[in-house]
């Protein structure tokens, strides 16, 4: 009986073993196979001058002051002006909002739809006192060491000048763009976009404009970054988190800190009970959605035992995802985050606040909402009822804007075709954008918006994404030059 039993689970086990290495064989590359591009003769010494010009400008938006720094953005649009001569003379360009710009670049059937390339001015201001760890100063434009060095020469002057000397070269050439092309460069991305892109938006909506194609600044080229790929990889953001901040205010009985109330009742005492359950029990996270996708792309150029495991999710699903959930990068994937991110009680060391209150920042999963977020929230609370208020502030994403741009599309093909003509040494998947983008203002005129700037990029560059020392590599600016002029006419003329 026992030996019956030792042979049926070796039976099983062998079987399991047989049908998880099937698995692993038959799930092949499901990356699209063309041929390189040959590069696109680019004068890097002179894109690379015009491109520290513009990163000179101090064109730091501002929440509160709309008109913060205004001449920089005004400079800043004369030099677009002076140094794409050939551009500006057949675009129509457009201000809208004081400081941000539209573009447009007629085609030549009015009824086909248009696509839409974004980019923006602003850039983060550089933290005060850390101007001298910079190796160049943040606003030179400093070009040294094959880097364009300066705040806002990756995020997002790069990308917007890179599609500007696209443009400018297509113009040169006599392209004619057989739909409408529409450029827009929103002035206050950075805290939010509302003045920006989101009324260029609104203008597009009120004429009738539906897009068929929208890229945005996004993921990036990674090399060595993503765990048991070799290859770089070129995540194309398919979905944007949405953004909810709650603010909790809790109320106490204030008075002097020699006759304490009750342990756990002070208002100070409920808030930190009701953040650490915040923190302790967050929303729960699944193997799912764009992650699932991004995964399930990238198994097969895998090697060892993470594409055993990712080929095998039925199987190890779960010890995959505990694994990603250990990680912030990737367990923001899987989950609505929480973040505690604000916190104010008291003014005096010897006196019980009345009041004590907290900010929670939520990044919503697509197909999550906010009023879920609200009432997960409100669950956590140790506080009793009358003693709380909770709402959220004013820059909330609505639900309606969280939309997933479908893969097996025209679109995302003809995207996915130039990121392995330009980079054809990276892989390509589908991947969801964790931080805000202007392009989730236009989720009300298209369904086919991508979140990807040509850029490659490693752990150590990761670093300097609005932090210290941020810089461009010349001759990746020439490759994200090259990559909008190809893809430009190839999503225009797609079929």
């Amino acid at each position: 009986m026992v030996k019956k039993i030792l042979w049926a689970l070796l039976a099983l086990l062998l079987a399991l073993v047989a049908a998880v290495g099937i698995n692993t064989v038959r799930k092949g590359s499901r990356q699209l196979q063309v041929p390189a591009l040959a590069p696109v003769p680019v004068d890097e010494k002179a894109v690379a001058e015009r491109l520290a010009e513009a990163v000179r400008f101090k064109t730091v938006s501002s929440r509160e002051d709309a008109k913060a720094n205004a001449d920089q953005f005004l400079a800043f649009h004369a030099l677009l002006q002076a140094k794409f001569p050939k551009a500006h003379a057949v675009l129509k360009r457009e201000v809208v909002g004081d400081l941000s710009l539209l573009y447009t670049w007629e085609g030549a059937d009015p009824k086909a739809k248009p696509i839409l390339l974004l980019a923006h001015q602003d850039v983060v201001p550089v933290a005060p006192g850390t101007e001298g760890d910079w190796q160049e100063p943040p606003y030179s434009g400093a070009i040294k060491d094959g880097f364009v060095w300066g705040r806002g020469a990756w995020d997002d002057k790069g990308n917007l000048m890179s599609q500007l000397e696209a443009v400018e070269m297509l113009v040169a050439s006599g392209y004619k763009p057989p739909r409408t092309v529409y450029l827009a460069f929103g002035a206050d991305e950075e805290v939010g976009g509302v003045r920006g892109a989101a009324k260029v938006a609104a203008l597009l909506k009120q004429r009738g404009v539906q897009l068929d194609f929208v890229i945005d600044e996004g993921l990036l080229v990674l090399d060595g970054v993503v765990p048991g790929v070799r290859q770089p990889t070129a995540l194309v953001g398919v979905a944007e988190k949405g953004y909810l901040s709650v603010v909790l205010k809790i109320s106490g009985t204030p008075g002097h800190s020699s006759m304490p109330p009750p342990k756990g009742t002070s208002a100070i005492a409920m808030l930190s009970a009701s953040l650490k359950r915040l923190d302790d029990e967050q929303l729960p996270a699944g193997l799912q959605g764009v992650a699932f996708e991004m995964f399930d792309t990238l198994a097969p150029e895998m090697s060892g035992f993470s594409r055993v495991a990712l080929s095998n999710l039925w199987l190890f699903g779960p010890v995959v995802q505990k694994q990603l959930e250990g990680a912030g990068s990737t367990n923001a994937m899987l989950r609505t985050t929480t973040a505690l991110t604000i916190v104010n009680a008291g003014n005096k060391d010897n006196v019980l606040p009345g009041r004590a209150e907290g900010t929670v920042n939520f990044r919503i999963l697509p197909g999550d909402t906010p009023e879920n977020v609200m009432n997960h929230m409100r669950s956590k609370v140790m506080a009793p009822e009358g003693q709380y208020e909770l709402y959220a502030l004013e820059d909330a994403k609505p639900a309606s804007l969280y939309k997933v741009a479908p893969t097996a599309s025209r679109q995302y093909t003809m995207l996915n075709q130039t990121i392995r003509e330009v980079f054809p040494d990276a892989v390509v998947a589908p991947g969801l954008m964790v931080a805000g983008t202007d392009s989730i203002h236009f989720g009300g005129i298209s369904d086919h918006i991508f979140k990807f700037s040509p850029i490659r990029a490693n752990s150590e560059d990761l670093t300097r994404f609005h932090g210290t020392n941020e810089r461009l590599s010349v001759k990746n600016y020439a490759d994200a030059i090259r990559f909008y002029h190809r893809l430009i006419p190839q999503v225009l003329e797609a079929k």
